[in-house]
């Protein structure tokens, strides 16, 4: 498709593992997006804090008995490091400030947007869900290190079903309702909540198959998991 805007939240396991900082996947994600903005597409990259934020809270922890509204600070300011380090990629082809406030509609002249953590309570799954609200986009796709959601976890569980599609309140038994720093789950329960109620759909898909994120944004038979 052309002309079109998309949200992307961009779990921070793409961008950092444990091994480093992941620049082979940031040169060809960065190459296929300035791709699409030539087409006419728009962008908001909402980048999560991944192992990055899930280190430093560890290390708080054993270190002192330190508050959930600490760990969340130490978790957006992953996911603001990582944020800073993506749109700094992109140079002058997207906005030049990070966006962090997702309760305002964006004004921004480039057709990529870096957005991050706003604040304690809010994962940046959440973030996405209220930036899709307040600009008046429909879907949001999010980019993991999974190819689907599953009715439980696959690590555990030999019997785990893929999901290709689940309703809302399918999906929403699965992640559960509570939020917490750090939580990994294909997308958070509380920005589950909201999309639901807002009626936005949510797709879950590895992004590192950005042949099948190509897919995905054309509206083509992609590999991925939709909740609507």
């Amino acid at each position: 498709m052309k002309n079109q805007s998309f949200i992307l939240s961009v779990g921070g396991s793409l961008l950092v593992t444990a091994d480093g900082i992941e620049t082979s996947f940031m040169k060809i994600f960065r190459a296929f997006i300035l791709d699409q903005v030539k087409l006419g597409n728009k962008f908001y990259l909402v980048v999560g804090g991944g192992i990055t934020a899930r280190t430093y809270i560890k290390a708080g922890l054993e270190i002192a008995k330190i508050s959930p509204a600490d760990r969340d600070w130490i978790g957006i300011s992953a996911t603001r490091l990582n944020a800073q380090l993506l749109r700094a990629s992109f140079g002058p082809a997207a906005h030049p400030e990070i966006v962090i406030d997702p309760m305002k509609k964006v004004s921004a002249k480039k057709n990529i947007v870096i957005a991050a953590g706003y604040k304690p309570g809010w994962s940046t799954d959440y973030v996405a869900v209220l930036l899709a609200k307040h600009n008046k986009i429909k879907t949001v796709i999010n980019l993991s290190n999974i190819d689907y959601a599953y009715d439980k976890d696959p690590r555990q569980f030999k019997d785990a079903q893929r999901l290709e599609t689940a309703s809302w309140k399918v999906f929403r038994k699965i992640v559960g309702n509570r939020w917490q720093p750090g939580l990994n789950t294909p997308f958070d329960p509380i920005a589950s909540r909201e999309a639901a109620a807002a009626a936005l759909k949510v797709v879950i898909l590895n992004g590192s198959k950005i042949d099948n994120l190509k897919k995905c944004l054309a509206g083509e038979k992609f590999v991925g998991t939709t909740v609507s």
